[in-house]
């Protein structure tokens, strides 16, 4: 489970992510489809960025080796206003 903890201020909280959400979002983000409309939204934006097509086959030894490293920080950020960000598997 990938947790996900935001400390604003004098507020915090947590947000748990299952493997089957992020499996799910796997789907979603590697359909054609999808892609399409990133790309379109980049253009109308102006900018000359063109998000890539991601292979699902690539991005399932990513989400099975998660699981194997329990407890690893994925990302530990600590901002000048006092806000906090850590993301750890």
């Amino acid at each position: 489970m990938l947790k996900v903890r935001v400390k604003l201020n004098e507020k915090k909280f947590s947000i748990p992510v299952p493997y089957s959400v992020l499996n799910l979002f796997s789907f979603i983000i590697t359909s054609k489809r999808v892609n399409g409309f990133i790309n379109k939204a980049i253009e109308k934006d102006g900018s000359k960025f063109i998000f890539p097509q991601i292979e699902r086959k690539d991005l399932m030894p990513l989400l099975k080796g998660l699981s194997n490293h329990k407890g690893l920080v994925l990302v530990d950020t600590k901002l000048k206003d006092g806000t906090e960000v850590e993301v750890k598997l």
